[in-house]
């Protein structure tokens, strides 16, 4: 692979401080690093996805009434 030998992390490194500055590294590592955290999470959820499946607050809600069944064509009014 290309970065294998310890001089080539020291280039690697001294492109980096020359073309955004000392001052920004860490400011960028810290971003990337919360980047990748919620990265991370995310593809734990899309992994749990439907596997510990917990019903919704409103699942138990229910509402009383009866049940309409929907409009065919035939049932519209004419006009």
């Amino acid at each position: 692979m290309f970065l294998r030998e310890p001089s080539h992390w020291a280039i690697v490194i001294l492109v980096l401080v020359l073309l955004f500055g000392w001052k920004r590294l860490p400011d960028m590592a810290r971003s990337v690093g919360r980047s990748m955290r919620i990265f991370k999470s995310e593809v734990n959820e899309m992994k749990n996805d439907g596997k510990d499946s917990r019903p919704s607050p409103a699942a138990d809600d229910v509402v009383a009434g009866d049940v309409v069944p929907p409009r065919t064509t035939d049932d519209r009014p004419a006009g």
